[in-house]
């Protein structure tokens, strides 16, 4: 009988988990990250960056969240690029908010780009759009996380520092009817 509520009170405790912020180290001292924005860059995978607005909706996302986004073209893709100083709940997978604005979601295999960079990737469908989807989190000391799932809790046993970096890129691939 006690290993059994012992059991479902770990089991409790498991399930919320994911409720609880997390705290570094460095947060527990009432510190933040000591590191200043670098800015943002102005190349990604060798093509020149492009700044495109923030929507309303982004706008508001953003007053609450520790760091910086923002997004950019290079004239194919969208880039969305988030600078993130501490823990958060907020750097949330890109699927959520593809699905949040009406987009259906279906999981595709990692990828792993020339340099040898791993992706977690997804398809998003809406109505006669469709896009290839690709997202990631690093740190410049090259710690990285194809998922945001695995750098949360990788933040949250305090194997990894930030400032981190989230990059995600959406790029049409809707077949264009003759």
């Amino acid at each position: 009988m006690r290993s059994t509520a012992f059991y479902i009170v770990a089991c409790l405790l498991a399930a919320l988990a994911p409720w609880f912020p997390v705290r570094s180290k460095q947060q527990a001292a009432g510190e933040t990250s000591s590191a200043a924005f670098p800015g943002w860059p102005k190349h990604f995978e060798g093509r020149a960056l492009t700044a495109l607005p923030l929507s309303e909706r982004e706008q508001r996302f953003t007053r609450d969240f520790p760091g910086h986004i923002a997004r950019f073209t290079d004239g194919e893709r969208e880039i969305i690029i988030r600078w993130v100083t501490e823990a958060t709940r907020k750097l949330h997978p890109a699927s959520d908010c593809f699905e949040g604005v009406g987009y259906s979601v279906h999981p595709s295999p990692l990828q792993v780009d020339r340099d040898g960079v791993r992706w977690g990737s997804f398809t998003a469908v809406r109505k006669t759009e469709k896009l290839s989807v690709r997202e990631r989190i690093y740190t410049d000391a090259g710690h990285s996380w194809s998922d945001v799932s695995a750098w949360y809790w990788a933040v949250a046993a305090e194997d990894a520092q930030g400032p981190w970096w989230a990059v995600t890129v959406a790029e049409n691939i809707t077949q264009a009817t003759p």
